[in-house]
């Protein structure tokens, strides 16, 4: 296991050289001057000279990714020019709620699309796994920005049942966060919900098949050790990399989904960045969506070689 972890580990540090080139090179594919477009041109002469020295755009191009990723691994990536202030406490505010409302819709969506599709599977040919099916198969067409919308113009707009924009931690309004994240956490599980449906339905009907399932029939097991012993287990094996990859699309959707709610999160700080042109927040934003990326890959490896050891090769 050690062996594994330290090469996926390894070819994680690679992707994100990669991703730390493409982030830099940024600053200098933009056309005209980066200080202007990040600025505006009526700036003082003192102002542009800071800015300047700032970006290290008086150094050779090699040099000055260098000194960038060396600040960068440290946590600094300088200040950001619209939010005035640096750009890892800015980070550091908007980071919690968009991890917060990931791992909520991850931890909603993981249980309830595996009980969907077992349920399905078990019940294979009848109205309930044709009903499960549909369901599964329209709302993994639908994307997180259009059910936003059509969450917010149905109950806020139509039925007024819950309010239309922004977020409160629980410890601070329980009843209000409640409220404020119904819409956004439905918005970001439902894809999820229907993928893992979709594929644990797959996979117990694979598993169903098997010989050993048989066998343990025959031997007059109940049904319900059957699915949750023998065959839910092995089931799982391919639902576990989906998993991952599910958790990776709800952080880059909520994106979207801060942007119709107007919640304050990583997403929003995201658009903000980019309409202002905030060269130095859109670095360490886009990065830092890459690291836990990443992270999340790495853990859904170990995971998945943890439960098959087939694959530690």
């Amino acid at each position: 296991m050690g062996k594994f972890i330290l090469k996926r580990t390894g070819q994680t540090m690679i992707v994100l050289f990669i991703v730390s080139v493409f982030v830099f090179l940024m600053v200098s594919f933009l056309p005209g001057d980066p200080v202007y477009a990040m600025l505006g041109g009526e700036i003082s002469q003192e102002t542009y000279n800071r800015w300047y020295y700032e970006l290290g755009l008086d150094q050779p191009l090699l040099i000055r990714y260098f000194l960038w990723i060396s600040k960068a691994v440290t946590g600094n990536f300088g200040t950001s020019a619209s939010q005035h202030m640096a750009v890892i406490e800015v980070i550091a505010q908007r980071l919690p709620v968009t991890l917060y409302l990931s791992l909520l819709a991850f931890f909603v969506s993981i249980p309830t699309g595996i009980a969907l599709g077992v349920l399905a599977a078990i019940n294979r040919g009848k109205k309930i796994d044709g009903a499960l099916t549909t369901f599964a198969n329209v709302c993994s067409c639908l994307p997180q920005f259009f059910l936003s919308v059509l969450f917010l113009y149905l109950f806020s707009m139509k039925m007024h049942w819950l309010p239309s924009f922004g977020f409160t931690w629980p410890w601070v309004d329980f009843g209000k966060s409640i409220q404020q994240t119904i819409m956004p956490l439905l918005c970001l599980a439902i894809g999820g919900v229907a993928s893992i449906c979709r594929q644990t339905r797959s996979s117990m009907l694979e598993v169903i098949g098997q010989d050993y399932i048989r066998t343990a029939r025959s031997k007059g097991l109940k049904p319900d050790k059957i699915i949750t012993v023998h065959a839910l287990k092995n089931a799982l094996i391919p639902v576990i990399t989906l998993m991952g990859l599910r958790l990776g699309g709800m952080i880059g959707g909520s994106m979207f989904v801060e942007s119709v709610f107007n919640i304050s999160g990583m997403g929003t700080l995201l658009v903000s960045a980019i309409r202002a042109q905030d060269i130095p927040l859109i670095q360490a934003c886009v990065l830092l969506i890459a690291v836990v990326a990443c992270v999340v890959n790495i853990i859904t490896d170990i995971v998945y070689a943890a439960v098959d050891p087939r694959i530690k090769v």
